[in-house]
């Protein structure tokens, strides 16, 4: 279960947008910009962040995208398993179409508990915690998360 480019995008992006404060509006063309990322494939993700309500989206000559939720109250979680869909929850770390506790591949038993273990630390952070991280220099925002 490793994060997609579109996840790491999406927690890239919510990350800068979080930094520019509430109220605060900037462009697609800024966000790729400022974290490398190509701006046609960044748009994309935007949108279905700004569908699920993590930030707001303006037509228009002064539009953009703003932080529609408190960055305290949107989990890393949260975000990938917008982006990610189900399969972040389930899919098997050998790529097996089945894969369970009663259909284990070699790697179930082992891996089942650091997967439960690595989704409830993605459950406890937080962007909030990434933008002060950021802020504080402990992270360039292209380090986030890879």
């Amino acid at each position: 279960m490793l994060i997609s480019r579109t996840g790491q995008y999406a927690i890239q992006a919510l990350v800068y947008i979080g930094q520019q404060g509430a109220g605060s509006c900037t462009t697609v063309l800024d966000v790729a910009h400022n974290l490398g990322v190509p701006a046609s494939y960044l748009a994309k993700v935007l949108q279905a962040l700004a569908h699920h309500g993590l930030v707001s989206s303006i037509r228009g000559r002064s539009g953009g995208f703003g932080i529609g939720v408190s960055p305290e109250h949107i989990s890393l979680m949260q975000v990938l398993s917008l982006v990610e869909g189900e399969r972040f929850h389930h899919e098997c770390l050998l790529g097996l179409k089945q894969c369970g506790d009663d259909t284990a591949c070699p790697m179930h038993s082992g891996w089942k508990p650091i997967k439960t273990e690595l989704l409830a630390v993605l459950e406890s952070q937080n962007i909030a915690t990434l933008v002060t991280a950021v802020n504080q220099g402990q992270y360039r925002l292209t380090d986030i998360p890879a």
